[in-house]
């Protein structure tokens, strides 16, 4: 995996997209929802800190979140070492974080930037409103409800049937979040890695920073960005 080595944008500068794209945030910046492109609102987590490989650190707090909690999470944030390896390992503080917010689950995972070279190993496909039903969607049948929201949207298609897509299921003027699905039977042949290549070609084109990120539990989105060779900038997690 490669490290970014372009001045800009900083990891810093690719945590503070990452968290824009994921959550609206409300005039004090504090986490609302989830900003899904499509109809529909899910609440935000309580809790988001992103940690970076030049060593710093970002966090928010949901709207509901008391002050005298969200100041005792911002000191331990504050205190969190750098992240040096791309490895799945719990914060500094994990347990702190926990006890505070009362919390069973969180989520956590490695964050990565999509460079601007990247090229396609195979062919793909922009799906959009106006060709989407020349394929066959078979497993893919939701998508047409997501379409106009979801773009671009990438997809590889075997025997006219949509068999991977990428789309972008988190968008800001700045970055764009990369959704990724293949379906189960086609999967370990490259399709993934073919369709995130050429959805952040689109993405690029747009202007905007394209983004990739996952959990550390997700092995097969781990070896889509080795194969890719993506820029690995830092960790995010969250507390519900």
């Amino acid at each position: 995996m490669n490290h970014s080595k372009d001045k800009e944008p900083t990891a810093a500068t690719l945590m503070e997209l990452h968290v824009r794209a994921m959550f609206t945030h409300d005039r004090d910046m504090r986490i609302r929802t989830i900003n899904e492109p499509w109809p529909g609102e899910e609440q935000a987590p309580r809790f988001f800190m992103g940690r970076t490989i030049d060593g710093s650190s970002i966090c928010r707090f949901r709207h509901d979140v008391p002050e005298r909690i969200a100041g005792q999470l911002r000191a331990l944030v504050e205190d969190e070492p750098i992240v040096t390896e791309e490895v799945p390992t719990r914060p500094k503080h994990f347990a702190a974080y926990m006890n505070l917010l009362h919390a069973e689950h969180y989520t956590s995972g490695p964050c990565y930037r999509i460079p601007d070279q990247t090229t396609q190993a195979k062919q793909t496909v922009r799906i959009n409103p106006a060709n989407i039903h020349e394929y066959s969607l078979t497993g893919f049948e939701w998508l047409t409800t997501e379409n106009d929201y979801d773009q671009p949207c990438v997809a590889l298609i075997h025997e006219n049937r949509v068999v991977s897509v990428c789309r972008s299921v988190r968008i800001t003027e700045g970055a764009h979040e990369a959704g990724l699905e293949t379906l189960e039977e086609f999967r370990g042949r490259g399709y993934a890695a073919a369709v995130v290549a050429g959805w952040s070609i689109e993405v690029h084109k747009m202007g905007a920073v394209a983004l990739y990120s996952t959990l550390w539990e997700n092995s097969s989105s781990w070896r889509v960005a080795n194969k890719l060779g993506l820029s690995y900038y830092g960790v995010n997690f969250t507390i519900r």
